[in-house]
């Protein structure tokens, strides 16, 4: 399977749930995600520490057949990250092989409201 990483930039509201589901197609067809797993990294700066990670079944869901992978940050996730802009990408692998199927920056913006 050929696959080229997606470029996704949003805004994130710390202290708020965020949740997007992304699907995969290569040459028209959907991407069969049986038998992989996920992993996504939020880092301020490459060589940084991660400031939050979701895995599958902890913040990601794949969707098997559909080629769907669901994204969830939970509202204490967000609210403990310090308002800024980040790196992040998101790798699925079958334990063979892994593909970085998307990358790009968060903007996690501050809350009032706590």
């Amino acid at each position: 399977m050929a696959l080229d990483p997606g470029t996704y930039k949003t805004t994130i509201w710390c202290g708020a749930t965020w949740e997007r589901t992304f699907t995969w197609r290569v040459d028209g067809t959907l991407v069969n995600w049986t038998g992989y797993t996920a992993k996504l990294q939020v880092k301020q700066y490459l060589n940084d520490a991660s400031v939050l990670t979701l895995t599958s079944g902890s913040g990601i869901t794949l969707g098997g057949s559909a080629g769907t992978i669901a994204v969830v940050m939970s509202s204490a996730l967000t609210g403990a990250v310090t308002p800024g802009e980040y790196l992040y990408d998101l790798e699925v692998t079958n334990g063979t092989s892994t593909y970085r199927v998307l990358e790009g920056k968060f903007t996690f913006d501050g809350q009032v409201t706590i």
